[in-house]
């Protein structure tokens, strides 16, 4: 049976039999991965708490036909500041949710997958009221369908924008505007994002913007994959989730925000 050796984020587990899990995680060279960790629920396991959501890990794999076998596996980051926060948890759960929904397996996605490793050390150690939405904005320009800025989507006239439908695949004029009303601060915050500005703008304090922002974003993440986000939805509102009572002065990441956060910031 062929090994491979590739780095992973845990994104869910399932019981399989009274031993097993079958574990799903996203990975940079072999896309979204299911593999079976043989005896992990048993007390004396050395794969343990290795393979649980929201672990960062390198690992040797079996190749199956169907489900991949976990033969060796190693904690890179166990994210404890998010663990540990109730209020962290919905935000970091969400990601790992939309992921598993987009990924293909064994699609590579070195991209999406720095993305996402990113955005989980961003939110383990400087969490930003724009960090979600910045996410879900940039996994959807990842996936194809980002949204319409720079002009209407509806009419193509540049100018003031208003307005946002998801249908119609971004924002929209004035006269054209139907859907959600939108602020002229959303509108450059997302601009700020999508256009080289990830830095700063995880940088800003808790705002309206920010919230609108990260509303729309999981509105127009629904749309595209025609399904519910169970993790964003569970007890408050997203736009308040873990925003209320951070300090905007916390301690700057130690690792290059470029990469922190939603990723590259191209």
């Amino acid at each position: 049976m062929a090994t491979y050796r590739d780095e992973g984020v845990v994104l869910r587990t399932m019981r399989l039999g009274e031993a097993d899990r079958i574990v799903t995680l996203a990975t940079p060279e072999h896309g979204k991965v299911r593999a079976v960790a043989k005896g992990i629920r048993k007390t004396k396991s050395r794969l343990g708490g290795r393979l649980e959501p929201l672990t960062h890990v390198t690992m040797i794999c079996w190749r199956g036909r169907e489900l991949d076998v976990v033969n060796q596996v190693e904690a890179i980051e166990h994210f404890k500041a998010i663990r540990g926060d109730l209020e962290r948890v919905p935000v970091a759960m969400t990601m790992l949710e939309v992921v598993d929904q987009v990924a293909l397996e064994r699609h590579p996605m070195p991209e999406m997958f720095r993305m996402l490793v990113g955005a989980l050390r961003t939110l383990e150690e400087r969490p930003s009221p724009a960090l979600l939405g910045s996410f879900l904005w940039k996994l959807l320009v990842m996936e194809g369908v980002g949204p319409s800025l720079d002009q209407c989507a509806v009419c193509g006239l540049e100018g003031e924008l208003v307005a946002f439908d998801a249908g119609e695949g971004g924002f929209l004029c004035r006269s054209c505007r139907r859907g959600q009303a939108v602020g002229a601060e959303t509108v450059s915050l997302i601009r700020q994002v999508l256009g080289g500005g990830l830095r700063a703008a995880l940088d800003q304090p808790p705002s309206r913007a920010a919230a609108e922002a990260e509303r729309l974003a999981m509105v127009a993440t629904e749309y595209h994959l025609d399904r519910r986000v169970r993790s964003a939805h569970q007890g408050t509102e997203i736009s308040t989730a873990g925003w209320q009572g951070w300090s905007n002065t916390s301690s700057p990441a130690t690792r290059p925000p470029a990469d922190a956060g939603a990723g590259a910031t191209g």
